[in-house]
Formats: structure tokens, C-alpha cells, sequence
């Protein structure tokens, strides 16, 4: 049966794009990761085309590794801190929704409640925290640690950290401010609760000291293909950012979290499954390739091992481009995604040399990399889409500005005309433009059931 929704869309953004090489694109502007102009171009592009949000990825630390390599790529190395930047844009900006990335494992839980509602109220209800737990050992020696935490002890902590946000974003009912100045009565002091919360790893009081955010608290995002990241996607997240690795794979995953999530007295629609796709498009195949092949080509080697290895969590230097991937070189079980690390562990075993799989994360390093015409873009995305094997897509735009107005001027319209996308926003908020639910507060939805 066809779907009566639309595709949800988000820009994904490294300062330059996607691809390492972007900042070598003629187009580029090589001072952009120190200037509001750029990012804010990026997000009013975003925005004319409607799409639902800008994703800010983040890691918080500097890339470690080969020197002569990160000295050609600055992705890590030179970029604003992501909440501070969201702050920024959503200020100049009235419907476009920002995705930050928020480590559990380096903040803590009251203060990043206390931010992300501070931003939900400057942004008029636009913000969305993707929650992580990091997954690179130098995160760690940033924050008071030997390296990473172990994968269980991160998944266990992120999860009673949200439970924890949670709770706090619930402190006001929204209906609490009275702001009656004939009494005297700011707010209703009924309707302020105190969280006192005693778990394993937290402990936090509250309440927190801002009143309820405008859209009931910012939405969710989160990614990881593990059990525990499954889990806890199907009890907290709304948007799932997931690897495109086949419409087989990626539907059994779609079913799989979306499965979960009546146990948690929640329904499947409130949880929009967007992979990400890297995507170059031209009027041509010809001339979509021809972009592909420019960064590829430029591309230093030293890079291209690096940016692998930093993944992999292996040393690749001195490996021969010309030869088979050294198989001892490759780790049992992946530190970070562990799609990803299925991904490249196939095309490894099909025998194709390092230099073809550097090329191959490139181009497709979160799942299938899209190069094509507008029509065969659009056919991608509504296969995926019909299918349910995706609510959307986060576009992995290879250069920013470049790639991102590519697909605003040719797929966008492409798929306005077989009427997949929408044409004019659905709300103010981005939890309303997604088709989301309002969360309940539990404090006002106590209070109703009791009758009172």
C-alpha cells in the first residue's frame, strides 16, 4: 500500500562536506570553518529547499594519528563547537531544524538538559539532540580517561543519562507559568517538581531552572546497530540515523527497532528511520561521476589510509595501495559502528586491493553512495521510501555548498512532482514538521488521570 507521509530530509554537515577532499573543491571557501557565513549559507539553502534540519556531527576531540595526513584534513581539526553553532543559526533562521551532536559519556545530565531546552526556547522549538556515547579512544583523554570507556559501561550510562534529561525536561509542566501580575504568582508552585533521581551512575536533584520547552522537549536522534544502541533507539529515539547498506538490510533494521517499540507503549510512526546516503547528482551520469571522481583524485593517499585506519582502529601506514587490505591488520570486532565495519569487512573478502577500498569508504563510507541523474536519485529514494526501509534520508552532501544546491535545484523538484516531498513546512516546530507526537509530560498526565 502506498504511503501517505512524505519523505523527511536532513543535511548532514562537516564544515566543507562530506568527503575529506572538500575543502580542494574550486567552489569551497577555505576560511569556512571559522565563519558564521558559511554555515549560515548552508542552513538558508537548506531551509528555501523545506528540508527538516541541518545534523551537526561533532566529535570532542582532534583527530590522533598519521601528522602529515590530518595536516591535509581538517574536518576534526578546525570546527565549532556544535551547540554553540545551533545556537547561532537557529537565531537567524524560522523553520529549519538543527540536529547536535552530545556525547553521555563527557557531559553531564542536568547541564546538557538545561542547554538543549535553553535552545528548544531560543529556537522557538527546533532542536534535536542526537544522543552518542562516543566511540574513538581520543575522546577519552579529553575527559579524566585512559582512552573508552567499554562498550556496555557507555551504552548502560547513556541510557539512565537520558532517562535522566528526560526527567528534567519535565520539571515544568507546560502549563506551570502563571504570569499573573495582579497576584503576584509567576508560576504555579504545584506544577514544579523536584526529579531526585539515585541511580547507578547519577545522581541529580532538579528541578531544572527553565520552564518547559515549546515543543515538549527536543526530539531525539541516535544511531548505532548494536543490541543495546537497537534498545535504546526503540525507547527513546525518534530519528534513527542508520547505515544504507541494502534495501534488505536496511528494511529488517527498519522492522527491527520499529518492532520493539510497542513494549515501550510507543508507537512505530514516532520514530522516523532516516539512513545516510552520500549523493552526487548532475544532469548527467556522466557529469555526476566527473564530481565523484574530482575529490576522489585529489584525494592524498595519506589520507585516504588515515581516514580508513581512524575507522578501523588500525595503523595502515606503509600498506601498499597495489596490494590486497592486510587481513592482519584488521581488527575482530569494530570499536564504532558495527554496519559499517560489516560493510567494509565484505567488500574486503571480495579481494579488492587497499587502494579500491579507501576509494570505496570515500565514496560510500555510511552506506550506498548515490551518483546519478535526478530521475535516478528520486527512483532510490521512493524505492526505499515505498518499501519501508526508510522514513527519509540524511543527505551526506560530498562538497557544502556545492553538492547541497546541486540537490535543492535538481532532485528536490523531482521529487515534489511525484509528490514525495512536501512543498511548504507543516509547522514552526521541527517535532510538527516531522510528524512526530507531542510528548506527554508525566507529571500533567498523572495529574489528568487522577482527575485533579
Amino acid at each position: 500500500m502506498a504511503r501517505s507521509d512524505k519523505l523527511k530530509l536532513g543535511t548532514f554537515v562537516y564544515t566543507f562536506g562530506f568527503n575529506p577532499a572538500s575543502w580542494l573543491h574550486p567552489a569551497a571557501d577555505v576560511n569556512g570553518a571559522n565563519k558564521i557565513d558559511h554555515l549560515l549559507n548552508v542552513a538558508r539553502i537548506s531551509e528555501q529547499a523545506k528540508l527538516d534540519f541541518m545534523f551537526v556531527a561533532d566529535s570532542p576531540a582532534a583527530a590522533v594519528g598519521d601528522a602529515e595526513a590530518l595536516s591535509r584534513s581538517p574536518t576534526k581539526m578546525n570546527r565549532f563547537e556544535p551547540l554553540t553553532l545551533i545556537t547561532a543559526l537557529a537565531t537567524l533562521t524560522e523553520k529549519l531544524g538543527f540536529v547536535a551532536t552530545a556525547s553521555t559519556s563527557y557531559y553531564e545530565p542536568f547541564n546538557l538538559a538545561r542547554i538543549f531546552a535553553s535552545i528548544d526556547h531560543l529556537s522557538g522549538g527546533r532542536t534535536c539532540w542526537n544522543v552518542v556515547t562516543s566511540d574513538h579512544d581520543e575522546t577519552g583523554y579529553n575527559f579524566n580517561r585512559e582512552g573508552l570507556d567499554p562498550h556496555a559501561l557507555r551504552y548502560e550510562r547513556g541510557a539512565e543519562f537520558v532517562d535522566v534529561v528526560f526527567g528534567l525536561w519535565d520539571s515544568f509542566e507546560p502549563d506551570a507559568l502563571l504570569l499573573d501580575r495582579e497576584s503576584g504568582v509567576y508560576y504555579d508552585k504545584n506544577k514544579l517538581h523536584v526529579l531526585n533521581h539515585k541511580g547507578k551512575h547519577f545522581q541529580v536533584r532538579g528541578p531544572l531552572n527553565i520552564a518547559a520547552s515549546p515543543q515538549g522537549r527536543p526530539v531525539i536522534a541516535q544511531a548505532g546497530g548494536s543490541e543495546a544502541g537497537m534498545e535504546l533507539a526503540a525507547r527513546t529515539a525518534e530519528i534513527v540515523f542508520s547505515l544504507a547498506s541494502s534495501i534488505e538490510r536496511n528494511g529488517a533494521f527498519y522492522r527491527n527497532v520499529k518492532d520493539r517499540m510497542p513494549k515501550y507503549s510507543r508507537s512505530p510512526d514516532d520514530l522516523k528511520m532516516m539512513p545516510g546516503i552520500v549523493v552526487n547528482v548532475g544532469e548527467t551520469k556522466a557529469e555526476a561521476q566527473a564530481k565523484v571522481d574530482f575529490l576522489i583524485d585529489n584525494l592524498h593517499p595519506d589520507v585516504g589510509r588515515w581516514m580508513l585506519g581512524e575507522f578501523l582502529e588500525t595503523d595502515l601506514s606503509g600498506a601498499e595501495l597495489d596490494k590486497p587490505f592486510p587481513m592482519e591488520r584488521l581488527p575482530a570486532e569494530p570499536k564504532g559502528s558495527k554496519a559499517l565495519f560489516e560493510e567494509l569487512t565484505d567488500f574486503i573478502k571480495q579481494g579488492h586491493t587497499l587502494g579500491h577500498l579507501i576509494r570505496h569508504y570515500a565514496e560510500k563510507s555510511t552506506g550506498n553512495g548515490m551518483t546519478g541523474t535526478p530521475t535516478e536519485i528520486a527512483d532510490f529514494m521512493e524505492e526505499w521510501f515505498e518499501a519501508r526501509a526508510a522514513d527519509g534520508f540524511i543527505l551526506m552532501f560530498p562538497t557544502l555548498p556545492s553538492s547541497l544546491t546541486d540537490f535543492t535545484q535538481l532532485v528536490v523538484p523531482e521529487l515534489r512532482r511525484r509528490g514525495l516531498f512536501r512543498e511548504e513546512y507543516e509547522g514552526s516546530t521541527l517535532r510538527k514538521n516531522l510528524g512526530l507526537s507531542m510528548p506527554a509530560n508525566r507529571y500533567a498526565a498523572a495529574r489528568q488521570q487522577d482527575g485533579k
